[in-house]
């Protein structure tokens, strides 16, 4: 492919756990890839191995500053740069909502300059403690905006509005991914969410941490396939927000329990109260991701969560 056809991607957040792994599938598609990050909490290790990669540039950079790039010519901008763990979103509650807003205008603004397609990383926070299960695209949600989390739901609910303003005022090429629990190797060992917290909990031999009575319950989608929905949803012509996330539901005692025996710790379970506004449940109605995309995820459970503890149980043996 000649550098002129060639596609050119820019990814925000992209030492993030996400960005790393959407930047490796760019590069496997022969774009080129522009990342930038500030590192606040992303880590430079997610993508050391792009080092020397001719079709790779990193920037540090806070894109919740404006962005200015010299290329001419830009094909796709993927806004990711956002805290996205409670641990995080609790201790910068200022930069999450800055990114949010600031950074999703400014990205956004990059897309319109450079007449780019602009792909928005949204949560299925969107939807709070939600009372409709499964969660549909066209469900309103139940957020508190002044509680705890409305830092993080609030952030991205405004990013939603104004990716869709730009649709509509400036006829951008916009799409919305409403990301629901993903995991996979390059999570942050500490990052305070489940997966994480249970794996490295067990391969230390300590207590499970259950918040509540562990009935809460969450689907989980292994990382590549997520990515492969993010990519075939980039390069569709739809709009409107489009869940993507595995709709196996289970329990978060369910889920404890999984990790105790695959891992085959004598770890135990200690139980500790609910944080406010932790969702109830959280499961995704992909029927709209099945007809726009032909999209469902395929790694099983077993398959990917085998995968995940293997890549922590290496990193705590290098930590």
């Amino acid at each position: 492919m000649s550098a002129r056809s060639q596609p050119i991607s820019v990814v925000t957040g992209a030492a993030g756990f996400l960005g790393s792994h959407l930047t490796d599938r760019l590069l496997a598609q022969d774009h080129r890839v522009i990342a930038i990050d500030n590192l606040i909490t992303g880590n430079a290790a997610n993508i050391g191995h792009l080092a020397g990669n001719e079709n790779y540039h990193f920037i540090k950079h806070n894109v919740s500053n404006f962005i200015f790039l010299p290329e001419e010519k830009i094909d796709y901008v993927f806004h990711f740069a956002s805290p996205a763990s409670p641990i995080d979103y609790l201790e910068l509650p200022i930069p999450t909502l800055k990114v949010g807003a600031l950074g999703t205008h400014n990205a956004l603004g990059l897309a319109k300059a450079k007449g780019a397609s602009f792909i928005l990383a949204s949560t299925s926070e969107t939807y709070g403690d939600p009372l409709v299960h499964p969660q549909k695209e066209d469900y309103w949600g139940n957020v508190n905006p002044i509680g705890p989390r409305g830092v993080y739901d609030e952030a991205k609910r405004f990013a939603e509005a104004m990716t869709m303003a730009y649709h509509r005022y400036h006829k951008i090429d916009t799409k919305i991914l409403r990301i629901f629990n993903t995991y996979g190797p390059r999570m942050r060992l500490r990052d305070g969410r489940v997966v994480p917290a249970f794996i490295s909990q067990a391969l230390a031999g300590r207590p499970l941490t259950v918040f509540g009575n562990g009935s809460q319950t969450r689907s989980f989608c292994y990382v590549s396939d997520l990515i492969d929905g993010i990519f075939k949803l980039a390069m569709s012509d739809f709009h409107e927000p489009v869940n993507l996330g595995n709709p196996r539901e289970m329990t978060i005692k369910q889920f404890a329990d999984e990790i105790i025996r695959i891992t085959g710790t004598k770890s135990t379970i200690e139980y500790k109260p609910l944080p406010e506004d932790d969702p109830k449940v959280r499961q995704p109605d992909i029927s709209r991701a099945k007809k726009v995309l032909g999209w469902e995820p395929r790694v099983s459970f077993e398959e990917g969560i085998t995968r995940t503890i293997k890549y922590f149980r290496e990193s705590l043996k290098s930590d």
